[in-house]
Order: C-alpha cells, then structure tokens, then sequence
C-alpha cells in the first residue's frame, strides 16, 4: 500500500513570556491540529508544508528546523506520513477558508491541552 505523503508546519511567533504557536480548529474533523495537507504530485514536502500553511491560515512563512514526523492511518484506512516544520512568520495575515474554521495562537503550555491528538505533542514538544 502507498504511503500517503504529506507536510505542514507549526507557526511561531514572539511572546511576552516566550514563545506562541498557531493550532488550528477544523470543522470536517471537529479537531486541533497543526496546519498540514497532501503533497501533490512532484512537489516537496517542504513546499507541501509552505503551501498549505498558507492555503489554511492566510500566513506566509519561512521553513526553519524540521520537527519531528508523524506516522498513522488517514480516515480512509491508508497509512500516512505527515513532515513537520517550524516556522517563522513573514507576511501575510490570518484568514480561515480552507478547510480550517479557526485558529488561535497560545502558548505551547496551553496548545498542548488544546490540541485533539496525541501524536501532535511530540512536534510541539521538540520546539522546546
């Protein structure tokens, strides 16, 4: 069976106790969860991992450090590899209209309370 491949990223930003980082409410999947989508075909993951923070969330970033990846079952049953990225925020402006209703940005305290799945707490605790 293929892997289904695919990117996404954290967005972080500076706070006055440290650092924010940007978590993401979907409607379809009623879930918290780090912006993130398919790769299309011939493209990379970090391009995948750029493009889709943008489609989901308005922002333009930067690629920094790769994060640690995820590996599990998509809603159809097949096995997928998610590629993680921090990232540093450089244009652009919050807007949800693509498949992401909402997002708020918090602290990685607070996000790690928020987010829906356990395999999102390994990316968010490598930014530490």
């Amino acid at each position: 069976m293929t892997i289904v491949r695919a990117a996404g990223g954290v967005p972080v930003r500076t706070a006055a106790q440290g650092i924010e980082v940007l978590v993401v409410h979907r409607p379809g999947y009623d879930d918290w969860t780090f912006p993130k989508g398919k790769c299309e075909p011939g493209e990379s993951d970090e391009d995948c991992a750029l493009r889709e923070v943008v489609e989901e969330t308005g922002l333009v970033c930067d690629l920094e450090e790769e994060l640690p990846s995820t590996a599990y079952r998509d809603s159809k049953g097949r096995p997928k590899r998610v590629r993680y990225w921090r990232l540093r925020v450089v244009g652009g402006s919050l807007a949800f209209d693509h498949e992401v209703g909402s997002g708020r940005w918090l602290s990685p305290a607070d996000a790690e309370t928020l987010l829906t799945y356990e395999r999102d707490l390994a990316v968010l605790r490598a930014l530490s």
